[in-house]
């Protein structure tokens, strides 16, 4: 059985975890994804995909 496992599903089930866990993270989780995104998407990275 081949497991490959994307950062995009796997970020999400983390943070989903710790909103439920920690309602008040909900802001700073956001703000770290977006920031994120952002760098990956200037930088161009063509090897990382969320």
């Amino acid at each position: 059985m081949n497991m490959n496992i994307t950062l995009g599903p796997l970020v999400a089930l983390i943070a989903g975890i710790l909103i439920l866990v920690m309602p008040r993270l909900l802001n700073y989780i956001i703000a770290l994804y977006l920031i994120i995104i952002g760098l990956v998407g200037l930088f161009g990275s063509g090897h990382l995909r969320l």
